[in-house]
């Protein structure tokens, strides 16, 4: 597992300490309006059991999960999910509580996880998928290089009920990211091992 400095935060795996952070997270009214997630966080035991499934999906190789901290506070998340070593591919996902909104976090972090999976994992391609009229995630894709693909049609199931459109956006490594996994002198952190990553 892996930390990474990003203009002001760290990015680091998740430990059994934070899930009161992780459960604020999950039942944030605003992450609830737009996110629909696979797994039901209602108790701290919930977030724990949350937060040892990414432990084990970074030990897996197929997920890299960080909490994004802010002098030691966790103010919000970033993760690369379902990551394809055959494809060179992952999907990303972020959210930040409510106090950590409007100051650029999500940006930062979404940027510097990115181009670390672009360049030290040797990753080519990196997708994004937020509902139709999440306009501040919409924001933050494009700013850190996530250009609009399409939509996705009825492609999210919607917590008011019924589906939702979503929004594909992607990035790809340029020459720089490339160069720069290239020159990197840290195996365990670039390349993938048997047993996962790092």
């Amino acid at each position: 597992m892996v930390e990474i400095s990003a203009d002001g935060l760290l990015l680091r795996p998740w430990r059994e300490e934070d899930a009161p952070r992780l459960l604020r997270g999950f039942t944030d009214p605003e992450f609830r309006r737009w996110s629909t997630p696979r797994v039901t966080v209602a108790d701290e035991r919930d977030a724990v059991d949350v937060i040892r499934g990414r432990a084990l999906g970074w030990r897996r190789g197929d997920t890299a999960s960080f909490a994004v901290t802010e002098d030691g506070v966790v103010v919000g998340s970033v993760a690369l999910n379902l990551i394809d070593w055959f494809e060179h591919s992952a999907r990303v996902s972020y959210w930040t509580l409510p106090e950590a909104r409007g100051r650029g976090i999500a940006t930062r972090a979404l940027e510097r996880a990115g181009s670390w999976a672009l360049g030290e994992l040797r990753l080519h391609r990196l997708e994004l998928r937020h509902a139709v009229g999440h306009q501040a995630s919409c924001a933050v894709a494009q700013a850190c290089g996530y250009a609009l693909e399409g939509t996705l049609r009825g492609a999210m199931i919607d917590p008011a009920g019924g589906f939702r459109a979503l929004h594909v956006h992607g990035r790809v490594a340029d020459r720089d990211e490339a160069r720069a996994g290239d020159a990197d002198e840290s195996p365990s952190v670039a390349a993938r091992s048997d047993d996962g990553l790092g």
